[in-house]
C-alpha cells in the first residue's frame, strides 16, 4: 500500500503512551497490594482491592481524556466553519 501525502496516517504515540501509562499503573497497584498482603497476611483482598482502584482510575482518565480530545477537535471544526455533527 503506496500511503501518499494526504493519506490520513492516525497518530500511535498518544495511543501507545496511554497504553503504557495503563499497565504501568496497573502493576503498580498490584505490587502494592501483594506487598500489603504479604505483609498484612490478608491475601488476597488487598491485591484484589488495588486492582478494582486503579482499573476504575484508568477508565476515569481515559474517559476524561477522550472528552477533552474530542471538545477540542469540535472547537477546531467550529473555528474552520465545517458542520458539525447532529445528534438525535
Amino acid at each position: 500500500m503506496k500511503l501518499t501525502p494526504t493519506s490520513r496516517i492516525p497518530r500511535t504515540d498518544d495511543t501507545i503512551g496511554r497504553g503504557m501509562d495503563a499497565a504501568m499503573v496497573m502493576a503498580v497497584f498490584v505490587g502494592v497490594g501483594y506487598g500489603l498482603d504479604r505483609w498484612l497476611g490478608t491475601s488476597p483482598w488487598l491485591i484484589v482491592a488495588c486492582v478494582v482502584v486503579a482499573a476504575l482510575g484508568i477508565f476515569a482518565t481515559l474517559k476524561y481524556r477522550y472528552q477533552e480530545t474530542m471538545e477540542r477537535l469540535e472547537a477546531e471544526r467550529r473555528a474552520h466553519g465545517r458542520p458539525t455533527r447532529s445528534t438525535p
